[in-house]
């Protein structure tokens, strides 16, 4: 029989312990027998997973998002590799040359960078370059890349067209045809010149810049336009009461100053003196105008001298012969040469003669002419006898 004052009391077993969960009852377990207390207790199962959870929308959009995330970290770190490549410090070890040809594709001249050692990937170069540049365009050329120089360095470099530029000297007093024939013989210029070359004087001796490549008739372009600049602006600035009534006439009397002096400072005195003998209805009496009558644009020989004959020889420069300025210029002056016709020294003299030491010495007469020739002459015998007996002396 149960006593029903014990019915609230411990049930005995795991029975108690199950109607402690299902009933609410807190009560300790209190095994039956020794046999039931050595089994283990059942483990409560897990909580049940929601159908939300459980949905394969669900798991197809974490694994969306997930793939996203991997993406767009993988896209970064591609970008700071690339940025980090295509700005930071090249391979090269030495500054170089390198050449765009002409029509060349960006590819090919990725491709060329990387084979030089230039750069180190040039996909990189392609992606990048191709972003930077947008709507401009690498420009033709032979660049110096320096030693380390990256990849945006030398983008910029070739998009703005810093390429090497060469230098092209006319020394003064060229004559056209001399000027052709180093134009002919430069070998990083390209290209034929026009059969229908400038007139004597039409060019102005200067340096020019120019890249690899560029076209012979471009430059001999470039120097008949200098030339008419130059001319412009210096008969603009010309004396006011210059006997010259035209810029050809300047030009033919600079010819003749040029190829008479090396020297600066002597030019204005030396056009003044063909001046004062213009004026005064004297012949010229220069040499120069001579050997080109002879010679022509090639020039002289150097080691020819000129002949008596030569002085007496009938040709339209010949200005011992002439009277006033032969008919075109005898060489290409320079822009010193006419600016000392444009504006010459105000002095008496009328002649002058080479002074042994690169200069001349001037006169307002022929008796001092004279004297001044004689002692040139008597230099000239001393100076030969001295060579002569050094180089016996040598022997």
């Amino acid at each position: 029989m149960t006593d029903p004052n014990n019915a609230d009391k411990a049930t005995f077993g795991r029975a108690g312990a199950e109607k402690g969960r299902d009933g609410g009852s807190s009560g300790p377990i209190v095994p039956v027998s020794p046999s039931q207390a050595l089994k283990p207790e059942k483990v409560p199962p897990p909580p049940r997973r929601s159908r939300r959870a459980r949905s394969q929308v669900v798991i197809f959009l974490n694994f969306i998002m997930t793939m996203m995330i991997l993406v767009a970290i993988a896209a970064v770190a591609l970008f700071w590799y690339g940025k980090t490549e295509f700005e930071g410090e090249g391979p090269l070890e030495q500054s170089t040359a390198f050449m765009v040809p002409d029509g060349a594709g960006f590819n090919q001249i990725a491709a060329s960078l990387e084979q030089r050692g230039i750069i180190s990937d040039q996909r990189i170069f392609r992606v990048a370059g191709r972003t930077v540049m947008g709507d401009d365009t690498i420009k033709a050329g032979e660049y110096e890349i320096k030693a380390h120089a990256s990849m945006r360095n030398i983008l910029d470099q070739m998009r703005d067209g810093r390429s090497i530029l060469h230098s092209f000297t006319i020394p003064e007093g060229y004559t056209t045809h001399q000027i052709v024939e180093k134009l002919r013989e430069e070998e990083l210029l390209t290209g034929d010149l026009p059969e229908e070359l400038p007139e004597e004087g039409d060019l102005l001796p200067e340096t020019y810049k120019f890249s690899r490549g560029a076209e012979r008739a471009d430059i001999l372009a470039q120097m008949e336009q200098a030339q008419t600049r130059a001319l412009d602006q210096i008969w603009a600035r010309r004396s006011p009461d210059l006997m010259l009534k035209t810029k050809e006439e300047l030009v033919i009397l600079a010819s003749i100053v040029e190829k008479e002096t090396g020297r600066a400072d002597e030019r204005p005195r030396v056009a003044g003196v063909f001046l004062n003998r213009l004026a005064k209805g004297m012949r010229l009496q220069s040499d120069p105008t001579v050997i080109y009558g002879v010679f022509g644009g090639e020039g002289k020989p150097s080691d020819r001298p000129i002949y008596k004959s030569d002085l007496e020889k009938e040709t339209p420069y010949n200005t011992y012969m002439i009277s006033g300025l032969p008919p075109t210029p005898i060489a290409n002056p320079g822009r010193e040469s006419m600016e000392a016709v444009a504006n010459p020294s105000r002095t008496e003299d009328l002649y002058f003669v080479a002074d042994g030491y690169g200069g001349h010495t001037f006169a307002r007469t022929l008796d001092e002419h004279n004297a001044n020739v004689a002692r040139w002459r008597k230099l000239m015998r001393e100076q030969e006898a001295k060579a002569k007996a050094e180089a016996e002396g040598a022997e």
